[in-house]
């Protein structure tokens, strides 16, 4: 079965930085897309990051020159820096996953907390 870890998420003070993780696992045959989202209090769930084979990075215009997307086979990270207090939100990982069995399909991760201080 298939799973999304993410790891790295707390809190930290405005213009500090996080690595965030996402390990996924369980029947994978290959993975074409990895992304981060995040969603804060009240508001809807957004794309933070891409990171795929053919079209290689992509982000969210208020992290681009801070936030860094890299992949090494099935593991995603997110390296975080100058961090502000309107990055806090629940982080979450996302996978396009081929198991080998009909379509690749979207999976998720359970979330990361990232706090900011001001």
């Amino acid at each position: 079965q298939v799973r999304l870890v993410e790891s790295g998420g707390g809190l930290v003070q405005a213009g500090g930085s996080l690595r965030l993780s996402c390990a996924a696992s369980g029947g994978i045959f290959s993975i074409n897309a990895m992304s981060w989202h995040r969603q804060a209090p009240g508001k809807q769930r957004e794309l933070v990051a891409t990171i795929t084979r053919r079209r290689g990075t992509d982000y969210a215009d208020s992290v681009k020159g801070r936030f860094t997307i890299s992949r090494d086979n099935f593991l995603v990270y997110l390296q975080m820096n100058s961090l502000k207090p309107e990055d806090t939100a629940v982080y979450y990982c996302n996978a396009e996953i081929w198991t080998g069995d009909g379509r690749p399909r979207d999976y998720w991760g359970q979330g990361t907390q990232v706090t900011v201080s001001s």
